[in-house]
């Protein structure tokens, strides 16, 4: 994946190797060019110190130049690198199904998709700024500081293998601690998000100081990870400046007989301090990319896990196909990922096209799952699904999408327009199919009302409407394409009675070829369906219309019968 995305900007990454190749150059040959200034000046060469300085000055703004432009091209390939990775890692989890997605959990891709692509971008930015000038630095360096003084080769080498055994060292304690700074981010994300979603229970229970209390120990703990990395930094450093500096100190003890003697090998020996700071750099640039890199490298791994994790649903490439709205459960079995009893069990039947069918049950029945099986959501681990006599595994993606629509429990709204909105059931939607799928929804009344009525801005997540309105602009959304399939999955749950009412007669009216499934908590939601599914832990106990079933089966009529009396009450 980071190959890849480094190779789209090849040509980019060649200008920015030679701007950096010529950066080295000018930054190993000023030392030599210093040495001859100070030699000119022991001397009192006017003439040599003006031809050396010239020079000096020429070489330093070529560097100089050729630095700005390698860092303008170092964020181009880092910029273009980042936003690359994470268009295709939000495009993969795109094409994820509702399995993945539960077994990643949202925060965590969120802070995949951001915290470690900016990982990442950091570390294209040091790569091309940084890592590819530091060996070409050294090297160079090396070379320069031996043909210096030859005397004192062994200087260097004692030095760069201190500063390495410090780094070593130091990086064998941090390495660990980036993957876990990665998860109590996660953490610390997940704990916010729940928090600002939840935020009216939170005020409601008074449960500010709890809520405080969970995130500042989460906070703690990454504070208290950052402290020790920190503290490695601020070892590091003055540890490495520490042993330089001795060894220019040894350098200097070990030739000051020579200065006394020869005037020239005080350039000398100045230049080879230069050579021998440009080597320390070198390896502290080093350690710092490589903190920098261990760190991408765990953020290049959990960014490589999405982008090849395989959807856990695939839709075949077969033509597109003209189905009915009949539906055929066939001995169908699911179970969640992560849970050891299935929340469907054997379930069987067939509803004709054109049918009203109701699913009531208890609580955690598996309704729902067995709605969303429908526009396969989900596949089942036994059993077959079929929709116009096809397997739904053998539908391509754009006939079920168009035959199949649902509304869910729980109504999502996105940020945009509220025609936005609806068209996401029916690209390219004109204004009187809005209007429509908003009259069959009784979305009409309060859209019509708005200034702008369908070019009105919905905030993220709906919030400027209320849960009844969310909730028919949702309906409004499943019914606009016209379905041979609409599943209602509780999706009338916030409305009022009476406008619960003129939802389904406008449904039976405005739909009448159209298959509907409705999930429903409330038996009147369902008593003129033309056949109702009683669930019960899973199992498909009953079926058949409301008269039957309050005669023939014992759940449904306790279900009925509590409501009934609650209704009287």
């Amino acid at each position: 994946m980071f190959k890849k995305a480094i190779l789209r900007y090849k040509w980019f990454a060649l200008v920015s190797i030679l701007l950096t190749a010529t950066v080295v150059t000018t930054t190993i040959l000023q030392p030599s060019y210093l040495k001859d200034v100070l030699t000119a000046v022991l001397m009192n060469d006017q003439d040599e110190i003006f031809r050396v300085g010239k020079w000096l000055l020429v070489i330093a703004g070529i560097g100089l130049i050729a630095g700005m432009f390698n860092t303008i091209v170092a964020a181009k390939i880092a910029q273009g690198v980042s936003a690359d990775i994470r268009e295709e890692t939000f495009r993969k989890i795109q094409s994820f199904s509702y399995a993945n997605v539960e077994e990643f959990n949202a925060g965590n891709l969120v802070v995949r998709m951001t915290n470690d692509v900016t990982q990442i971008q950091n570390l294209v930015m040091m790569l091309f700024t940084i890592l590819s000038r530091v060996p070409l630095l050294f090297v160079g360096a090396f070379i320069m500081a031996v043909r210096t003084l030859p005397e004192l080769w062994w200087m260097i080498i004692v030095m760069v293998v201190l500063i390495a055994a410090v780094m070593a060292v130091v990086m064998s304690q941090m390495g660990p601690r980036f993957g876990k700074f990665q998860t109590l981010m996660e953490k610390m994300n997940s704990i916010a998000k729940e928090n600002l979603r939840g935020i009216r229970v939170v005020k409601s229970f008074v449960q500010e100081r709890e809520q405080y209390a969970k995130f500042k120990e989460t906070s703690n703990e990454l504070l208290g990870l950052n402290l020790f990395i920190g503290y490695g930094f601020s070892i590091l450093q003055p540890l490495m400046m520490f042993i330089s500096y001795m060894a220019i100190f040894a350098s200097l003890y070990l030739v000051s007989g020579m200065l006394e003697t020869n005037l020239e090998a005080v350039g000398g020996f100045t230049s080879f301090m230069s050579y021998l700071m440009q080597i320390m750099f070198a390896i502290i640039m080093t350690s710092f990319m490589g903190m920098q890199a261990s760190r991408a490298a765990i953020s290049i791994k959990r960014i490589t896990e999405i982008l090849e994790t395989e959807p856990a649903m695939t839709f075949v490439d077969n033509p597109d196909e003209d189905l009915d709205g009949k539906i055929v459960f066939d001995n169908v079995s699911f179970t969640y990922p992560h849970d050891a009893e299935p929340t469907l069990k054997n379930i069987s039947f067939e509803i004709e096209p054109g049918q009203m069918v109701g699913v009531v049950g208890a609580t955690g029945a598996g309704k729902s799952t067995l709605a969303q099986l429908i526009p396969r959501l989900f596949d089942p681990q036994e059993g077959r699904v079929s929709i116009g006599g096809r397997d739904l595994k053998e539908v391509n993606q754009k006939t079920l999408r168009e035959t199949v629509s649902i509304v869910l429990q729980k109504a999502i709204l996105f940020s945009g327009t509220i025609a936005d909105n609806l068209r996401q059931g029916a690209p390219g939607a004109d204004l009187e199919r809005l209007e429509r799928a908003a009259g069959i929804a009784q979305a009409k009344e309060f859209i019509d009302r708005l200034d702008e009525t369908y070019q009105s801005e919905v905030e993220e997540r709906g919030n400027n409407f209320s849960g009844g309105q969310k909730q028919r602009m949702s309906i409004a959304r499943g019914v606009i394409g016209n379905p041979k399939v609409l599943v209602l999955d509780d999706s009338t749950s916030s409305l009022d009675a009476k406008s619960e009412k003129l939802v389904q007669e406008a449904l039976n009216h405005d739909l009448k070829g159209t298959t509907t499934v409705i999930v429903a908590q409330k038996i009147s939601s369902v008593v003129k369906a033309d056949k109702i599914l009683v669930l019960d832990q899973g199992r498909l106990i009953g079926e058949g219309t409301h008269a039957e079933l309050v005669a023939n089966n014992k759940v449904y009529r306790e279900i009925y019968e509590t409501q009934k009396g609650k209704e009287e009450e």
